[in-house]
């Protein structure tokens, strides 16, 4: 995974700010940030016309870039589209609580906050995007988006709406430490 003082990261600071940034394209963020070169992504756009896959999926099989690194990517290009939900300013409403347990909320780390015909809307961090969304693909029955709130905001809402004995944010982070059981 990146280095917390990698650019890309920066970028997922400024995407948790709720900045009003300009949404870029995977293979822009990767070179941006020095994870592919400019040839490179190039050469993955020539390689989707005749092969289309997902950018991400070419990068990783063409250069050997870890999916981790694909993955957070993709997360930070997420959040910044996404809108941002305070999980400490809402109620969510009752019926969402048979949707999950306290300890799946906790270990996949999101927080059903409304059902809409569409599905439920879902809030989670962007450190947590990823394994939530492979979480309710196998695991929820109703279509499920997302909206992006700060980390730190995840883990108080969480306390607050799938309160558990026992776990804190050391808890949340040992759960992100390890590869996600979905």
């Amino acid at each position: 995974m990146l280095e917390p003082s990698t650019p890309l990261d920066n970028a997922h600071s400024g995407a948790q700010r709720g900045e009003n940034t300009m949404a870029l394209r995977l293979g822009d963020l990767l070179v941006q940030y020095g994870v592919l070169t400019t040839d490179q992504c190039d050469l993955v756009v020539q390689e989707q016309k005749t092969n289309p896959r997902p950018f991400g999926m070419l990068a990783e099989e063409l250069f050997g870039i870890d999916p981790g690194i694909i993955e957070h990517a993709w997360a930070v290009q997420f959040a910044m589209i996404s809108p941002r939900v305070d999980p400490c300013a809402i109620e969510p409403n009752q019926s969402l609580k048979s949707v999950i347990t306290s300890r799946q909320a906790w270990q996949f780390g999101f927080i059903p906050i409304e059902r809409h015909e569409d599905g439920v809307v879902c809030v989670t961090s962007i450190e947590c995007l990823a394994r939530a969304l492979r979480f309710v693909g196998w695991r929820v029955e109703e279509p499920c988006s997302f909206v992006i709130c700060d980390h730190h905001a995840l883990e108080v809402g969480l306390t607050m709406h799938y309160p558990m004995e026992g776990v804190d944010s050391a808890m949340m982070d040992r759960f992100l430490s390890r590869p996600p059981a979905a």
